[in-house]
């Protein structure tokens, strides 16, 4: 699961590290080889799990102002990997996500939140062209190697859930579940 789905997502994840704020926005550039999103869903007993790849990112973060950061990230449903090769294939299928009609996934920010230790990206999905609300609980770390208040590099986690049915993406419902369950780690730099 190198290839990042909605990863640039909550990157504005505007959680302050320590150490002083940035004084304006600044735009951050994702790391693909060094991120994984995923995703998993219930198959009867078992768990169906997989990746989507990222096909592009504009991402602004501002650690002073977390209104001010945005996230715009356009995924890649065409090369969506699942843990079983005909669960790949279904999903990508005109019954799940219908890669043929809708190849591309996406997700823009409308709200960004600080949210205790972490933060609340709240924003609009679109998926078989459908677009709905979503949130997510986003934490951000710095790198390894990086010190307090070093924002340069950083590492992000998002979670969230989307159920499936509220896009249209209801092929065997009858085996797999409804919820899918998104976990995201994106690392990210700050664009030169």
């Amino acid at each position: 699961m190198r290839n990042a789905v909605l990863p640039t997502l909550v990157l504005a994840l505007t959680i302050a590290l320590g150490g002083p704020a940035l004084a304006r926005p600044v735009p951050y550039l994702l790391q693909p080889e060094e991120s994984s999103v995923g995703f998993e869903t219930d198959f009867g007993p078992d768990l169906i799990s997989g990746a989507m790849p990222v096909k592009s990112a504009d991402l602004i973060l501002d650690f002073d102002s977390v209104a001010n950061s945005r996230i715009d990230v356009t995924l890649d449903v065409t090369n969506a990997q699942a843990s079983f090769p005909f669960a790949a294939q279904a999903m990508k299928g005109p019954k799940v996500l219908d890669a043929q009609g809708f190849p591309e996934m996406s997700f823009h920010s409308t709200a960004i939140r600080r949210d205790g230790d972490g933060a609340r990206v709240e924003g609009a999905l679109t998926i078989r062209g459908v677009t709905r609300p979503v949130t997510l609980q986003a934490s951000i770390y710095r790198q390894k190697g990086t010190g307090a208040g070093d924002h340069r590099r950083l590492t992000v986690q998002l979670k969230g859930s989307v159920r499936r049915s509220d896009f249209g993406a209801t092929g065997w419902s009858d085996m797999v579940g409804d919820e899918v369950r998104l976990t995201i780690l994106a690392r990210i730099a700050q664009a030169e």
